[in-house]
């Protein structure tokens, strides 16, 4: 009998890493081991016992990812922008991740055992912008999809992964429909049109696995530096959050502010913020890229009957 493949997965206990452990646990092709900072944690504990592999690692130590990595067939990487944007603000927190991604990266192409990498990034928005756009935690990825790019053997490896709109986005601040008394309405609001598309994966832990699987069934067409989009479905933002609403039972409306009014309400994440101005301007490019093919859900025989629905999602959502 053939040895299973051992895929390592960064960031195991998070959202996207819980979604990518989903489909891996108990699939006998693999060996699953888990990236964590806490093997002690009680999430930690929980899928040890379920028969992962869990390793400490630290993603600002490239020697600690290495050993980590040791033996790895597949590897899939993230970068958390938003941990230390919580304690330093955009500009340290850019360059923290654009760091640890690239230490992510020359840790696996120092695994010589490698065959797929999938790292966890987004589009070029300030390249497809012409410049007018640069958010931080899309710039700081593109920084290290440009490493990956420079390391020609690397790059035969990877597949870029991008991942779309979170259903749980409604839990941050600027994005989560308050309660108006005197309207009797959940009121979101917003600097951009309702009719600005939103490419949505939904909820990531039960939908992000299905692409995962299909990517690791299709390594003829997901490496060599392809791009996968995970995207369940397209909609808008006055659309998403009449659905939130029907799925709460709740009314709601989108009420639109000019830029200057709403980025006052949440000053420190202005630049984070201006990802919604992007997608209204630039709208069908949003998710695009000058010089190459993204791949769908349609292209690579995703199995979407695994999918949990947006309303669902919604209905189990606590704001």
């Amino acid at each position: 009998m053939a040895s299973k493949k051992i895929v390592t997965v960064v960031g195991a206990t998070g959202n996207q890493g819980a979604g990518v452990l989903s489909v891996l646990i108990g699939n006998p092709e693999y060996h699953v081991r888990a990236l964590t900072r806490n093997p002690d944690s009680g999430t930690a504990r929980d899928l040890s016992a379920k028969g992962v592999e869990v390793v400490a690692a630290d993603l600002d130590d490239v020697e600690s990812l290495k050993a980590a990595f040791s033996g790895s067939h597949i590897i899939y990487a993230i970068t958390n922008f938003f941990e230390p944007f919580a304690k330093f603000g955009s500009e340290k927190a850019a360059e923290i991740e654009t760091q640890q991604g690239v230490n992510l990266a020359r840790a696996a192409s120092a695994t010589p055992t490698l065959q797929h990498y999938i790292w966890s990034t987004l589009p070029d928005i300030t390249a497809i912008s012409g410049g007018k756009h640069a958010v931080p935690h899309f710039v700081a990825k593109n920084k290290v999809d440009a490493f990956i790019r420079s390391d020609t053997e690397l790059l035969k490896k990877t597949t870029l992964f991008w991942i779309t709109w979170y259903h749980s986005n409604y839990t941050a601040p600027p994005f989560t429909p308050y309660f108006i008394p005197t309207a009797h309405k959940y009121v979101q609001f917003a600097d951009y049109s309702p009719a600005t598309p939103i490419a949505t994966i939904g909820d990531v832990r039960s939908n992000v696995g299905p692409f995962v699987e299909a990517i690791l069934a299709n390594p003829a067409r997901t490496r060599n530096g392809a791009i996968v989009k995970a995207e369940i479905e397209h909609t808008t933002a006055g659309e998403l959050l009449q659905r939130w609403g029907k799925a709460t039972r709740n009314d709601v409306a989108f009420v639109r502010t000019d830029a200057e009014t709403f980025n006052s309400l949440w000053p420190f994440l202005t630049e984070e913020l201006s990802e919604t101005l992007f997608w209204d301007e630039f709208r069908d490019k949003s998710w695009t890229v000058a010089d190459g093919t993204v791949l769908t859900k349609e292209d690579l025989g995703v199995d979407t009957s695994k999918f949990v629905p947006l309303e669902k999602s919604f209905k189990t959502l606590k704001l």
